[in-house]
């Protein structure tokens, strides 16, 4: 079997798709399927191109006995929706031409979105290789981009939804990061088969004994201080604000710390929120490898995983839930629905607070900081729970069945 993953995220940038893909290549290549990433030239989250592919217009190169094709893409400090649309339509231009040109015939295409947009190459891409298109769902694009008032225009959405319909419609199978997604697909979309292909987590990766003493000096931790960590993108959907709130109640615990780890839209204006209500118990500190945040999270004594109260996140599982407790760090979710369903209710992994309310956060901490035992073992809980449930190794080789099987129901 032949699989192109088309995606504009992957490694070595740093980020939730890019080592959800990476994963998935290598497990899905270690079980017999040649795999080929088509890729943007790296540039995110900076907008910059890194060094070693600059000048380039495409980029060939093998990694983990990957063969990976990187072809050009525009990119832009600048964040508005022109230059973002420069960004997602150049990718898809470069990638359909240098996936007619530069690949052979393919099985199957499977598609990352968002963004959207790359559908269309994919599309293309399935017809000159005579392929069969298999469309990953992570985000419920163009709904949530108008839920969380990102795209406004009318005239926009509408053409962003019959694209969705269209892609849908044409592929072998839609696999959704979360049932959410895929009951929202199947429930529109009754004609299209859907299948759960969940983020997982991989057990060697994150080890709970890791010391991570050294790490709390350099941050200027102390021994006795208790630390709530946000790693991932700083952006609109997180309510960071949230969080920074939460530490200005706080202020007056002089051992409890914040740690806001990451990149995005959000963070000048986060900096400054927390340099005025709580300059003292909110901390920034610089970004770091993939290969270091276990060694963040064997710093910190809880995870916290916000993302804004609104119904299109009813289905969504941010994939910075499964690090935290694979280390064995209890959880405090600020998200509603299937992640509290799975992690709290079931997992009994940690705390759940209403999203972007400051105050239940608060008390949440003060909690985990008054019992910490309580934290300990809903951080045992948290590791086995997904151990059992969201092992990278079984979720590929389940995926690679389904694959199989319904190419058999074809035959």
């Amino acid at each position: 079997m032949k699989l192109l993953i088309l995606t504009q995220y992957y490694p070595p940038e740093v980020g939730a798709p890019q080592n959800r893909l990476s994963d998935l290549a290598k497990r899905l290549t270690a079980l017999g399927v040649e795999v080929t990433v088509l890729t943007a030239l790296p540039n995110y989250p900076q907008m910059k191109i890194h060094s070693a592919y600059r000048g380039k217009w495409t980029f060939r190169e093998k990694n983990d006995g990957i063969a990976i094709l990187r072809s050009w893409i525009y990119v832009s400090p600048r964040r508005n929706v022109f230059h973002r649309l420069l960004n997602y339509f150049s990718f898809v231009f470069s990638s359909v031409l240098t996936g007619i040109f530069r690949l052979g015939r393919q099985d199957y295409i499977l598609v990352e979105s968002p963004p959207l947009f790359l559908g269309i190459s994919g599309y293309l891409l399935k017809v000159f290789k005579r392929s069969r298109l298999i469309f990953n769902v992570s985000d419920l694009w163009p709904e949530s981009a108008e839920k969380l008032n990102i795209v406004r225009s009318r005239f926009f959405l509408g053409i962003s939804y019959r694209l969705e319909a269209f892609l849908y419609r044409h592929s072998f199978i839609v696999s959704g990061q979360t049932m959410g997604i895929c009951d929202n697909i199947s429930a529109r979309f009754p004609e299209v088969t859907t299948y759960w292909l969940p983020n997982g987590v991989d057990p060697e990766g994150f080890d709970p004994v890791l010391d991570g003493s050294d790490r709390r000096k350099m941050l200027g931790l102390g021994n006795d201080d208790f630390v709530v960590m946000y790693a991932g993108i700083l952006g609109y959907a997180q309510g960071l604000s949230t969080m920074i709130s939460a530490a200005a109640m706080l202020q007056d615990e002089k051992n409890i710390r914040f740690l806001i780890l990451g990149s995005g839209p959000e963070k000048g204006k986060l900096i400054a929120e927390a340099s005025e209500k709580s300059p003292v118990n909110v901390i920034f500190p610089p970004s770091v490898s993939k290969s270091e945040i276990p060694e963040m999270l064997a710093a910190v004594d809880a995870v916290y995983v916000p993302l804004k109260k609104l119904d299109i996140f009813l289905g969504a599982i941010p994939s910075k839930i499964f690090e935290g407790l694979a280390m064995a760090r209890p959880l405090i979710l600020g998200v509603e629905g299937e992640a509290k369903r799975l992690f709290i209710d079931e997992g009994k992994a940690g705390i759940f607070v209403e999203p972007e309310n400051s105050a239940q956060l608060a008390i949440a901490v003060k909690t985990l900081l008054d019992n910490r035992e309580l934290g300990r073992q809903m951080g045992r809980n948290g590791r086995k729970f997904v151990l059992e449930k969201f092992d990278r190794r079984i979720i590929a080789e389940q995926f690679f069945k389904f694959i199989k099987e319904k190419e058999g129901s074809l035959l």
